[in-house]
């Protein structure tokens, strides 16, 4: 006799299934520095992890246990007669009162210095930086100082970018002190400083915000096409269970690529932004649309419409799995973002090698933003008619859905014109079915007028479009621009320099600290949505143009993700874009003035305003 299961046993076996693996491998542990027996020795409290960048600027991290600190004032670095200076930016401390030495400032958790280093003769140089600094133990014991002597390389700079004094070596850092705490740091330091449950509501409404943007939009056409593809079979409970497994399936997989990408720096959403993968799924889309329009009732050959009605319902929700490998896909191919939340959790997960406590806040955040899909999906279930002419509309329309999210994902990989032009042809079709040239017979209902009305929008920006591309625009939002006095006018842009390699980037970083040049460096890709939406919306923006006035601006365009894409994003520590990194006018990175996703032209402006400031 076969047992069956519910679907709610199922769901918690899943559950189990899948945190089996991390309790097996002993990640349960918060923290594996923490101590419960005393203090540990003072090498195993205070480790420093020293690391060089190709520009000479040095980092140096201490990764502090939990009930131990380390004192900011007590920290001195020196060089030798080779090695100078140019800058010195330290972490933010917290202050506390301390038995020994009164009010100070100590680094808990962990501690980072970036210096900016130069050789003091005309070329390059090998020399040494020597650091010393002391921490505690809350339990009451202070360590001695310990002396550490990290070996560095440099290269000489012009005179001019040569602070004359210690006291202007320190004025910068003075300034940067001042800076904020980047946004994903805050969300990082929330994993190791808060309580659990409210870390993770946090991280849940960071996650409900994000779901209005538009990384989670194209997901709605997808559930609501897989519940609507049901028909009349369709009731509200089985909606709302088709809708849980799929904002389930979503945020599974989010987690577990967020973990990944923390711990090893592999971005896996952007290795499903390649072509192939692209017009796969695009294809998928197509096929959806023509099962909801009813081709496949054509007089095609036998064996090919069976095949296409098998893979068709599969993928419309015919079954449980069906709907969570297309809510699986549609995490790693549909809405690939990097958001500060985002970026704060796997920041955290690099850092500590904790996986548990950050993969717990990713899964809270993706469920943050699926309570708009299981609320789209259970209104569908409820709202669709149940028989009759009504539910061949509704899939009429939804199979229109998804022939425009087909466009949308080939406007990744193919030329804009081209995609113009296809989504032109949608509309106009589009339109012609719903009457748009057809004239309404006396007596017609409101929703018939209001059809038609809205098949007339569609034409009308369907013929913009068609004309906007034999004029030569590019944009959706502006597809008449070239028809403006001839196509004469430009559209205002900003003059960002585009680079792919590390060694273009270091040229121009190397002008523009020869200059005193402040640099904005803007992590792009053609299939990141919020990139386009920066481009779109913030950069074109007057008063964030005028704010960037004086910047040296850098576009690294990491669209092909191949081996240099990836040493840009390994150099900087950054998981995926959109990312904008910011430095200084004395080439110092500001890392605590980092920008993760998207920001509004006023925010951004103020932000550079900071760094100007």
């Amino acid at each position: 006799m076969v047992k069956k299961f519910s679907f709610s046993t199922l769901l918690s076996l899943f559950v189990v299934w899948m945190m089996l693996p991390v309790a097996q491998a002993g990640l349960f542990d918060s923290n594996p520095f923490a101590s419960k027996q005393g203090p540990v020795d003072v090498e195993q409290a205070f480790v420093l992890q020293p690391s060089q960048q190709a520009n000479g600027q040095l980092q140096l991290h201490w990764e502090i246990p939990d009930d131990y600190y380390l004192y900011r004032d007590r920290m001195t670095i020196e060089t030798d007669d080779s090695i100078k200076i140019l800058s010195e930016v330290k972490s933010d401390a917290k202050e506390k009162n301390d038995p020994l030495f009164g009010q100070v400032f100590v680094y808990k958790h962990q501690a980072d210095i970036r210096l900016a280093l130069a050789s003091t003769g005309t070329g390059p140089a090998d020399g040494s930086v020597t650091v010393t600094y002391q921490g505690c133990w809350e339990g009451g014991i202070c360590y001695p100082p310990v002396t550490k002597t990290v070996p560095v390389n440099a290269v000489p700079v012009a005179a001019t970018m040569v602070p004359a004094s210690v006291e202007a070596r320190n004025a910068e850092p003075a300034a940067s002190a001042a800076l904020p705490q980047s946004e994903q740091d805050r969300f990082a330091s929330m994993l190791r400083d808060r309580s659990l449950l409210l870390t993770l509501g946090a991280f849940f409404l960071a996650g409900l915000a994000l779901s209005f943007t538009p990384c989670v939009f194209p997901m709605i056409p997808i559930l609501s096409s897989i519940i609507a593809g049901q028909g009349a079979a369709m009731t509200t409970g089985r909606a709302l269970r088709y809708s849980l497994v799929y904002v389930l399936s979503v945020a599974a997989t989010y987690t577990v690529i967020g973990i990944i990408a923390g711990l090893f720096g592999a971005n896996l959403q952007a290795a499903f932004q390649a072509p192939w993968v692209i017009s796969l799924f695009s294809a998928v889309f197509v096929l959806l649309a023509l099962s909801m329009f009813g081709f496949y009732d054509l007089q095609i050959p036998a064996s090919w419409q069976t095949k296409l009605s098998q893979i068709s319902n599969s993928q419309q929700g015919g079954n449980l799995i069906g709907v969570g490998i297309m809510g699986l896909l549609s995490a790693l191919i549909v809405g690939p973002c990097m958001a500060a939340p985002l970026a704060g959790a796997l920041i955290y997960i690099g850092q500590t090698g904790d996986p548990l406590l950050g993969g717990m806040a990713l899964f809270s955040l993706s469920m943050g933003m699926g309570v708009p899909l299981l609320v789209v999906g259970a209104s569908a279930g409820r709202l669709l008619p149940k028989a009759g002419g009504w539910m061949d509309g509704v899939k009429a329309f939804f199979g229109v859905m998804m022939l425009a999210l087909a466009i949308w994902m080939m406007d990744r990989i193919l030329p804009t014109q081209i995609t113009m032009l296809l989504a032109a042809m949608l509309l106009i079709i589009s339109a012609v079915f719903m009457g748009a040239l057809d004239r309404l017979p006396e007596n017609v209902s409101g929703w018939r007028k209001l059809l038609k009305g809205s098949g007339v929008l569609g034409l009308l920006y369907g013929v913009v479009l068609a004309l906007g591309v034999f004029a030569g625009s590019q944009s959706f939002l502006h597809p008449l621009q070239g028809l403006v006095a001839g196509g004469s006018v430009q559209e205002k842009k900003l003059p960002f320099n585009v680079v792919t390699t590390s060694g273009q980037l270091d040229l121009l970083l190397a002008q523009a600290q020869q200059a005193g040049q402040p640099v904005m460096l803007d992590f792009y890709a053609d299939w990141c949505i919020s990139c386009v939406e920066l481009e779109e919306f913030t950069f074109k923006d007057a008063g964030v143009m005028q704010s960037l006035a004086g910047f040296m601006l850098i576009k690294l365009d990491l669209t092909s993700n191949d081996e240099e894409a990836k040493q840009l994003y390994k150099r900087f520590n950054v998981i995926g874009p959109p990312a904008l990194i910011f430095y200084s006018r004395a080439g110092v990175e500001l890392k605590n003035m980092t920008l993760i996703g998207n920001v509004a032209p006023q925010d951004f402006s103020r932000h550079v305003g900071l760094i100007e400031g």
